[in-house]
């Protein structure tokens, strides 16, 4: 089993997506119980309630004087939503250290595309075009925290040459035709027929390809905020919640079968446990802080063994021009300048 370092550092700040299920979820009890303040939003205010009750259940024991947790609602699926939260965070005007984009969505099984409030297909908007929203409307608390860093939660499958990007059709984003017709896309590429498996790999290309223009467009201001790129691993939680929660929907006994012999027979699975501790470990060590981008894979080194290392990402995800090109398309389709503000504070 991965075994996360344990690392003495000082109480963080940090916002994550994703963190009502699965490996954001785990990553939150650790952060959690270290003492630092986290704020967790959820899609919806029941998610939200149900996630900080299960937090302050699962953490009451370790700590005295219980750091502060919040979780405001905001969708990854809708534009508006996440400018909402963003303008209420702004407005309290409280710096964030770490800003930890983990939240994804996954649908495989779906014969048809489902799409976004702004009618971009689901899986993109989720995983990408929400995130890069969300960053950038938070750059200025970003600006303001302490050693801030950027983490990204991408996967092994945006290289179609690692085992699980091997397995039906590969990642790829083409010259993006898809996404620069705006409303109505279904695959990023402009391929003709909708493929929700292809669609995840590809927007798991599109959060690498983000993490590295984002790091090189931050590298250019006076602030200095590192992005580490991560991949976890396959994680198969055994609970119902979650990353497989949404393909369980179209295809449960595929999705069942494939746990029994991935997860308990070949043991080749993450669990979410290890994988929230690395998680947590990339969103607080300051060992990490050595380079404006890296990228880092849980990588199986055998039945109930995996080993974290730095790691080199795809050709097609070091491709600069695409980056850039991506970066571009994204922000005109959530309605966010191209350029970055500059930065206007002093680090703390």
């Amino acid at each position: 089993m991965t075994k996360a370092p344990s690392s003495t550092v000082q109480s963080r700040r940090i916002l994550l997506t994703g963190a009502s299920s699965g490996i954001g979820y785990q990553a939150a009890v650790r952060m959690h119980r270290a003492g630092h303040q986290l704020i967790l939003p959820c899609r919806d205010r029941s998610t939200a309630t149900a996630t900080l009750k299960k937090l302050s259940e699962e953490t009451v024991q370790h700590q005295q004087e219980r750091s502060p947790v919040s979780a405001p609602v905001m969708d990854l699926a809708d534009l508006e939503s996440i400018k909402q939260c963003a303008d209420e965070l702004l407005s309290i005007g409280q710096p964030i250290d770490t800003l930890i984009l983990n939240a994804g969505l996954q649908y495989t099984g779906a014969a048809k595309a489902q799409l976004s409030s702004q009618g971009y297909e689901l899986t993109i908007a989720v995983n990408h075009l929400g995130h890069q929203a969300l960053s950038i409307r938070l750059l200025p608390l970003l600006d303001a925290g302490m050693s801030p860093r950027v983490v990204v939660t991408a996967s092994e499958v945006h290289d179609s040459n690692s085992p699980g990007g091997r397995f039906g059709k590969p990642a790829g984003l083409g010259d993006l035709t898809g996404l620069k017709t705006g409303a109505g896309f279904e695959m990023i590429d402009g391929s003709s027929s909708f493929n929700a498996d292809k669609a995840y790999k590809d927007s798991k290309l599109c959060n690498v390809l983000f993490a590295r223009e984002l790091a090189r467009r931050l590298s250019l201001r006076s602030i200095q905020i590192p992005v580490l790129a991560w991949a976890p691993g396959l994680v198969i939680p055994r609970s119902s919640g979650g990353f497989f929660r949404y393909s369980r929907r179209y295809n449960e006994w595929g999705q069942r079968v494939f746990s029994l012999v991935v997860r308990d027979l070949l043991r080749i699975s993450e669990s979410a446990e290890n994988a929230g501790s690395l998680l947590s470990r990339l969103a607080t060590d300051q060992s990490l802080n050595t380079s404006p981008f890296s990228y880092r894979s849980n990588r199986l080194d055998g039945p109930g063994q995996h080993r974290f290392e730095e790691a080199n990402v795809s050709k097609e995800a070091q491709d600069n021009n695409l980056a850039k090109s991506l970066w571009e398309v994204s922000a005109e389709l959530i309605g966010l300048p191209t350029e970055l503000p500059p930065a206007s504070v002093s680090q703390c």
